[in-house]
This record gives C-alpha cells, sequence and structure tokens, in this order.
C-alpha cells in the first residue's frame, strides 16, 4: 500500500482502512488512515506499506529526532510480535487483549517504556498504577536495558489486607542498651509468643528498635535507662542517630503489625523486612520502607525483584505518606 509522510503523520487513503479493521492499526481520519511513528515502521519493516520519498532507514532517522524514540519501537515491534493489537497512549501505550481490537474490543494493559537507567519517582508510579486500576487496566513497565532486551514488570498498588493474629502481649519492662531494649523474660513468655525480639540467653530477650518503639507506643513495654523512665520519641531520636532510615521503617512496621502481619528483619535479602502473614515457616513477602517523593533507579528494584522470586516472595515498597502507608508491588511478567 502507498502511504504519504507529511513531517508528523504517515498517511493512507481508503484502501488503507483494511489495516485497521484487520489489525488494529492506526486511526481512521476521514476515508483514510492515520498511522502513528512506531505502527508506520513496522508496517515498513513487514512490507506491509512503502511511503513515498521515504525508506525504512530515511523514516527511521527523521523519527529518532525524537528522545528514546528506537527503544520506544523496540517495544511496540515486541508486543505485536508477541500476537497483541497496540495502539499510542495513554502513558506511552494501550494494549489490547488477544484477539481484541479498537472498536470494539478491550484492551487489558497499559504500558510505560523506560530504560534500564531510568528513574522509578513513586509518587508518579503509584498514581499511575491507580489511574490504570479505575480504568480496569493492568500497569506494566517496560523496560529495555543496554543490550536492548527487554523486561516486562506490573506493578499493583496495595491496601494489604488484615490477617489473623496472635492475641495482644502481657506488658513488660526493659532496660535501654545503646539501641537494644533488653527484657529480663524466661523462655515461653507472651511477648515472645508473639514473635518479638530475640533471646540473648535463657534469662534476656532483646528487642531490635522497631520492635520496642512498636510496643512502647501500644501500652505494651516500658523502657528505662539508669532508672529512669524512657519515652518512645526519646528512644526514636536516640536511634535515629545511627539509623538515618528508623522513622520510615517504625512506620512500615507499625502499619504490618496492626494488620496482623509479623515482619522480621529482612537484611539478608537486602531489604528492611521478610513478612510473615501469621505463624507460618516462611515469609511471603519482602518490603522495604521508603518516603513519599523517594525515586530509585530501575537497576534497583530489577535486583530487588529478581531476588524476591528467586526466594518464591512478592516484593513490595512500603511507600510512607502523611497519614498512610501504600503498598507497591513490583512483579516480573511474561506478556
Amino acid at each position: 500500500m502507498k502511504a504519504t509522510f507529511d513531517g508528523m503523520w504517515v498517511r493512507l487513503r481508503g484502501e488503507g482502512r483494511t489495516l485497521y479493521e484487520q489489525g488494529g492499526y492506526g486511526r481512521p481520519e476521514g476515508g483514510g488512515l492515520r498511522l502513528a511513528p512506531e505502527e508506520a515502521l513496522y508496517l515498513m519493516e513487514r512490507s506491509k506499506i512503502e511511503v513515498q520519498n521515504y525508506d525504512f532507514d530515511t523514516l527511521l532517522g527523521h523519527f529518532t529526532e525524537k528522545q528514546n524514540f528506537i527503544r520506544s519501537y523496540l517495544v511496540y515491534r515486541d508486543i505485536r510480535e508477541r500476537g497483541y493489537v497496540v495502539q499510542p497512549g495513554p502513558h506511552d501505550f494501550r494494549v489490547f487483549r488477544r484477539g481484541h481490537k479498537p472498536g470494539g474490543g478491550k484492551s487489558q494493559y497499559l504500558v510505560r517504556v523506560l530504560s534500564e537507567r531510568d528513574l522509578i519517582d513513586f509518587d508518579t508510579v503509584s498514581s499511575d498504577v491507580l489511574t490504570a486500576t479505575n480504568m480496569r487496566k493492568q500497569y506494566v513497565l517496560a523496560v529495555v536495558d543496554d543490550e536492548d532486551e527487554l523486561t516486562y514488570y506490573e506493578v499493583r498498588v496495595h491496601d494489604l489486607p488484615a490477617v489473623e493474629s496472635a492475641a495482644g502481649c502481657e506488658p513488660v519492662q526493659a532496660a535501654v542498651y545503646g539501641t537494644y531494649a533488653l527484657a529480663h523474660l524466661p523462655p515461653g513468655s507472651g511477648i515472645e509468643e508473639c514473635w518479638y525480639g530475640k533471646r540473648l540467653d535463657a534469662e534476656r530477650l532483646m528487642l531490635q528498635p522497631v520492635e520496642a518503639l512498636y510496643l512502647i507506643r501500644e501500652g505494651c513495654l516500658s523502657l528505662h535507662a539508669n532508672a529512669a523512665p524512657v519515652d518512645a520519641d526519646t528512644f526514636l531520636t536516640a536511634v535515629a542517630e545511627e539509623d538515618v532510615e528508623i522513622r520510615e521503617k517504625e512506620r512500615v512496621f507499625a502499619d504490618l503489625r496492626d494488620k496482623g502481619y509479623i515482619p522480621r528483619t529482612g537484611y539478608k535479602f537486602g531489604h528492611h523486612f521478610r513478612v510473615y502473614s501469621g505463624k507460618k515457616s516462611h515469609s511471603e513477602m519482602l518490603v522495604h520502607a521508603i518516603l513519599t517523593g523517594t525515586a530509585l533507579p530501575m537497576s534497583t528494584i530489577s535486583r530487588s525483584v529478581r531476588l524476591a522470586h528467586s526466594v518464591k516472595k512478592k516484593m513490595l515498597f512500603g511507600c510512607v505518606q502523611n497519614s498512610d502507608i501504600r503498598y507497591i508491588e513490583f512483579t516480573r511478567i511474561k506478556l
């Protein structure tokens, strides 16, 4: 089919409408068809159209004046070759369910194209995910690495459901030693049965700062140092001198505990918490606490997701906002 290029769009006359009707390419315009740059190049590559006065390389050179165009084209071509109908926008691409196309079919994914070196702004991503959810679509990041290989991640925003938790603990007393709270308790005490602390020996239970802070605020722990009482804010200030992330960690830890989950350190997995729902032998989630406004490189998120999947866990980032914790899950998928 013969097409023309006007500096922005590739256009076909009436015969081009069959590309829309059969394959979902382009947008009808008057009696003809208007093709986006990715669509036009893909059809040229497959010898479906010819553009007057332009070969593939010349047209590609024109389109690459737009930043990151080749990356976008690689994603478009890959999704097309997986059997999906793809159209530009919203975000970067709208992907229809297999067997569906514009004019009656339903789209399934909203896709954002990224480089492995791009920063992920969690506020922006969570807003985009919620928009996609309201449209009943799945939000997907298509990441192009430096060897032009593609990886797809589905991103979800969770309001974690509450789970059944152990009964409350009896109030106990503990002494402050640096950033630790040390309680004289026999093995099998109520607080230990609720999965708090770690044994120093048969007589002493060590509580981590996030555990101690939560228990103080819940009225289940009284702290003292040199016989003087220590309140939660004083202890938090002292701990913050050694742990700059303690405030967001405390917020996420408390939210998880309030919902009935059992968070324990996730250091061995490179994250703040490994999280159990109930007294199970294996944790189901890795959770990393971050402040609103945080941006992380996509490569960092990729490493986190790969590790979490390798140990059969979900990877969530707990984004601390003013009065809420928003959990953002990244999952590697195959379209």
